[in-house]
């Protein structure tokens, strides 16, 4: 069940970091607006709160495993949003990083 919890904190993480980033994004490059930009750095600051309730107590170890999760999202978010097309090598990398955060946050430890 812990697990579970963490991977959706993470997912909860993802959203927030990377649409906050997006909404920046969109607010300054793409001309959209500082209310754009405002709601990025709302939604910004709330995945640092999130990043907070995920139950490891390690803070290294929680960041590092999400910088995994970033970039498996961040890929996801591109197909979503913007109509990115990865190819084989980009989900490839991806399911690496995914693999490395399963090894960081969930491998049994003595």
């Amino acid at each position: 069940m812990l697990i579970l919890r963490s991977i959706a904190l993470f997912v909860l993480a993802a959203l927030a970091e990377i649409g906050g980033a997006w909404l920046v994004w969109q607010g300054v490059r793409e001309h959209r607006g500082w209310i754009w930009a405002g709601a990025g750095v709302i939604a910004l600051g709330l995945y640092g709160f999130v990043a907070t309730l995920q139950p490891d107590a390690h803070f290294g170890r929680i960041l590092a495993a999400y910088g995994g999760v970033f970039v498996a999202g961040s890929l996801a978010w591109g197909m979503v949003a913007d109509g990115y097309r990865p190819d084989r090598f980009d989900v490839l990398g991806a399911l690496i990083c995914l693999a490395g955060v399963a090894v960081i946050m969930y491998a049994p430890r003595g």
